[in-house]
């Protein structure tokens, strides 16, 4: 059995593994995890790495900043191994998202396009590499200060946000 795991019946009589944070011994008592967004821009910079986006994704965003998708395509992301990614450029914290914006709230990091936000971005910070266990998800802690506060999201949601995406 892996680490952070234990299993549990279900109505269906199948065994399955429960989650360190469904456990009742879980940070919860079993009933999910906390986050609130604190708008501080961790998530969104530091070192060179991606967001990726899907074609659907492109093309609402595209739709948002009242271009043509080809032309979002062009201006804001680029192709990687992994896929399309958003672009980034340099700033005081390293490496921002193209849409991060430190300006339009003083103190504040501001996703300039969150209703249109990836699933990439939505999902943070349930992400499968951040859930695995407790000693991922103490690690994130380190980064971001809205992990363990704020708003408990149910398991069912956890799982449904992990899901969506392979991180």
């Amino acid at each position: 059995m892996s680490q952070g795991m234990a299993e549990t019946g279900n109505s269906g009589g199948n065994i399955g593994p429960l989650e360190w944070f469904a456990q009742p011994s879980g940070p919860e008592g079993g009933l999910g995890l906390r986050f609130s967004c604190t708008m501080c821009g961790n998530c969104c910079s530091g070192p060179s790495g991606y967001v990726l986006v899907n074609d659907a994704e492109c093309a609402a965003l595209a739709k948002r900043l009242g271009i043509s998708t080809e032309e979002f395509m062009a201006r804001y992301t680029h192709m990687m191994e992994l896929g399309r990614s958003l672009n980034e450029r340099s700033g005081p914290y390293g490496l921002d998202c193209v849409f991060l914006d430190r300006e339009k709230i003083p103190g504040k990091a501001v996703c300039g396009v969150y209703e249109d936000r990836p699933r990439q971005c939505r999902s943070w910070p349930f992400w499968p590499s951040l859930v695995r266990n407790e000693r991922t998800w103490a690690s994130a802690r380190n980064t971001c200060p809205g992990i363990d506060k704020g708003t408990l999201h149910s398991v069912v949601q956890v799982r449904i946000m992990r899901d969506s995406c392979e991180i």
